[in-house]
């Protein structure tokens, strides 16, 4: 690292920016929209362009500093009330979180190319089309994406300006030419992504992606190297400034917890002719972030069974250093499955992944990866309460059923819960998206896949309730149907037996095929409850492994379960051991979780497992993770990740949290600093790692 980018990172790490910043008031903005009743289309682009007015943003630059661009104002214009969302609500319209384009990657690489004035000079053509056509809509889209665009420009001039009157004529030179001109090299590149990905986030779209930079930026890269005008480590400086302006802002971003931004990026897989595409850029990121050690960007890893080792050990060095990335993606199982689901082929080779782990292709997709959950745990709690009415279920078989119709009955309803969805509108994310100009059309009016993501909360605390209602039900009679589910809502009171037995009943995470093969009937059903059934806007439900914030969230709604579970414990973030079961190690847990065929349930959920980071003082540490990664890719794994941290620490952390500003823990589908996060996760956290150490 450089003392450059040391400099820039310190300065970035220790929000200094902050001194640069300003709040803003735009409730007059909000309330002049209200009065005037302005279109929502209109609301969107004049938001933006009050966002990025000379009295809004203003040119910042940092010493040394040489791809610009940094918020200067707190606060994004909210452009509706709570009122109006709820009135819209009650008229029967379900929106995805705040109702804003969100979870997605732009088509950055043809933006970057071709420069927004190519694209400007497209808008405006087919803005005369739809003036010939007499379409309303479409003239009405394309003259707020053109005042939105070109309120992008006038700020990318304001900093050519101040850059120019600072005397960094370097900076100034490179703003002259993007992004209203194609890039020609790797620098103008990275700076006009720097401009697209900042103006999204000012426009108020959130997780904002940035996909396949290895791809799109690779051809600036390798001609920078061959022109002879950057060398290797000239690059490596370039992309870690890059990644440090990530951070830069992130605190400003939208999440449920700080960190919680979805500035993911995916490396390696395959082109979209199916080619091997891990480069030279690939692992030039891969270092970076090693160097770094920042949350962002998020690293995703693409792999599949014929990957070479070597990728596998770069990746875990990443793991090593505590990141809690990369986080790896199957293409055996992946593409396939994206394929079964509609998408085509090539676009199917070319997915990233959403804020944190949801599979979507970028570009052209605008599915709403994470739009609810059906709570496993739950479903299992209502049905052993309606079972129970019959004493004994009808025996262990239609406690099963009853569970599984539970599970169907939830999923129906969440269809008919998101019959009709709405998406406010984006402009400027619609003008460097695929096929929004040719169509005339908003990417909120539909995009080519709209499909609808479901995650599937707690399903190992489900499989590991039903192997222990079988057992102690059914098999040992230690206690009867009716008894136990009362016991549930004491927390096993006056029966620390049975509590015993719960918790010593077959679990997931070791191995052992009493539990294993009910979580393959799970996951089968689970993968099919959706068929048939499609959105208002033609896209299909896809289910998946996830849990999202769920899994604390869902936790609180049921009394403890008859895996041994109390009331108030966390449910396992996405795919994974619950909380109370002492795993024998990370190969039975891979074993376990790669039982069931994971294609059907492929919305995104991966396999979360703890290691000690001592694992990684043993000489071969990094290999030995590295294999265990590639034999979860074998045995048909669709998505994993890997925390490397100790208990000692966390909770060292907890009390002392000034020393451990730079400790980085994998959440749920995303790292974040430990001593950011709420009390509730950080504790989840550490039982997880007491878990991995028992």
């Amino acid at each position: 690292m450089t003392t450059r980018i040391r400099n820039l990172l310190d300065f970035t790490f220790e929000r200094r920016q902050d001194a640069l910043r300003r709040d803003a008031d735009w409730a007059p903005l909000l309330a002049r929209f209200v009065k005037e009743g302005t279109p929502d289309e209109s609301r969107a682009r004049i938001g933006l362009q009050e966002m990025l007015r000379a009295e809004g943003e203003s040119p910042a630059f940092l010493d040394g500093e040489r791809i610009a661009f940094t918020r200067t104002v707190r606060q994004i214009p909210d452009l509706h009330t709570d009122a109006e969302m709820d009135a819209r609500r009650a008229a029967g319209t379900a929106f995805g979180e705040k109702g804003v384009v969100f979870n997605l990657t732009a088509d950055f690489g043809p933006a970057i190319r071709d420069g927004l004035g190519a694209r400007l000079a497209q808008m405006r053509e087919r803005l005369d089309r739809a003036r010939a056509e007499g379409d309303a809509k479409g003239i009405d889209f394309l003259e707020n994406a053109i005042l939105s665009v070109e309120a992008v420009l006038e700020l990318a001039e304001r900093y050519r300006a101040a850059a120019e009157a600072r005397g960094l004529g370097d900076v100034a030179e490179t703003l002259a030419r993007v992004p209203r001109l194609g890039a020609r090299t790797f620098r103008e590149a990275l700076q006009s992504l720097r401009v697209l990905h900042y103006a999204m986030w000012c426009e108020g779209e959130y997780h904002c992606g940035l996909g396949r930079i290895d791809q799109y930026l690779l051809p600036y890269f390798e001609a920078d190297l061959a022109a002879g005008r950057l060398d290797r480590d000239g690059a490596l400086e370039l992309l870690e400034e890059f990644f440090v302006a990530c951070n830069r802002d992130s605190d400003l971003y939208i999440g449920v917890q700080q960190g919680d931004n979805g500035q993911s990026v995916m490396l390696g897989g395959v082109t979209r002719t199916g080619r091997p595409a891990f480069n030279d850029l690939s692992r030039l990121c891969l270092e970076a972030c090693g160097e770094l050690r920042l949350v962002d960007p998020k690293i995703n890893l693409r792999v599949d069974k014929s990957t070479p080792i070597e990728i596998f050990r770069l990746g875990t060095q990443l793991t090593a250093k505590g990141l809690g990335f990369p986080q790896y993606a199957n293409d055996d199982v992946v593409i396939p499955a994206l394929e079964r689901w509609g998408y085509a082929p090539e676009d199917a080779r070319d997915y990233t992944v959403a804020a944190c782990w949801e599979f979507i292709i970028p570009g052209c997709g605008l599915d709403i990866d994470n739009i609810d959950a059906v709570s496993f745990p739950g479903a299992l709690d209502a049905a052993l309460r309606s079972a129970s009415s019959a004493n004994d279920g009808g025996g262990y078989a239609a406690v099963e059923a009853s569970f599984l119709a539970e599970v169907q009955r939830r999923a129906d309803a969440l269809v008919e819960k998101y019959r009709h969805v709405e998406i406010l509108p984006g402009p400027f994310v619609s003008a460097i998206s695929t096929g929004c100009v040719e169509r005339a059309r908003d990417i909120c009016q539909g995009a080519k896949y709209n499909n609808f993501g479901i995650h599937g909360t707690g399903i190992s605390v489900a499989v590991d309730s039903l192997a222990s209602v079988r057992e102690l039900v059914f098999e040992k009679r230690i206690v009867t149907l009716p008894e136990l589910v009362k016991l549930l809502d004491t927390d096993f009171a006056g029966r620390p037996d049975v509590l015993a037995a719960a918790k010593a009943a077959p679990k997931m995470g070791n191995a052992d095929p009493r539990a294993d093969e009910i979580a393959k009937r799970v996951i089968a059903f689970w993968g099919h409850a959706f068929d048939g059934k499609r959105n208002d806007r033609g896209g299909v439900f896809r289910p998946g492994t996830g849990s999202a914030m769920y899994y604390v969230w869902h936790a609180r709604e049921i009394p403890a379960s008859a895996d041994g579970r109390l009331s108030g414990h966390p449910f396992p973030a996405n795919w994974a051991p619950s909380l109370d079961v002492p795993v024998k190690g990370p190969v039975s847990v891979v074993r376990s979780f790669t039982e069931p065929d994971l294609g059907p349930v492929c919305n995104g959920g991966p396999l979360t497992i703890e290691i000690h980071d001592s694992a990684f003082a043993m000489p071969d540490g990094v290999d030995k993770v590295a294999e265990l990664v590639r034999f979860f890719v074998l045995r048909g794994g669709h998505q994993l990740q890997i925390n490397a941290i100790d208990r000692e620490t966390l909770l060292d952390a907890q009390a002392h949290p000034e020393n451990h500003r730079h400790l980085i823990v994998r959440v749920w589908g995303w790292s974040g600093y430990f001593v950011e996060l709420d009390r509730e996760f950080q504790d989840q956290i550490i039982r997880r790692v007491e878990l991995a150490a028992q």
